[in-house]
């Protein structure tokens, strides 16, 4: 039986409100994985469209949990091909 891999989904920092006083560090669901993510695990962006990703072509920073996530992604699927 094979094993079912689905695209993972990106991370992004909480908008900080500023009328709160109130710092939340934590993170919510984004939009898609940026660019530079992809170029950093060797992904064009039409790759990325073929694996099913969500890609947010307006966000230009880089996240290093988000690069992480990808690349354990690829893995994944490399394994599953061989």
């Amino acid at each position: 039986m094979a094993e079912e891999v689905y695209p993972p989904v990106a991370y992004v920092r909480k908008p900080r409100l500023i009328k709160d006083g109130r710092i939340d560090k934590g993170l919510r669901v984004g939009r898609g994985f940026s660019i530079p993510e992809l170029k950093e695990v060797g992904l064009t962006l039409k790759e990325a469209i073929r694996l099913g990703l969500y890609v947010d072509k307006r966000r230009r920073s880089k996240h290093e949990w988000n690069v992480k996530i990808l690349k354990e992604f690829l893995k994944k699927i490399n394994k599953l091909k061989e």
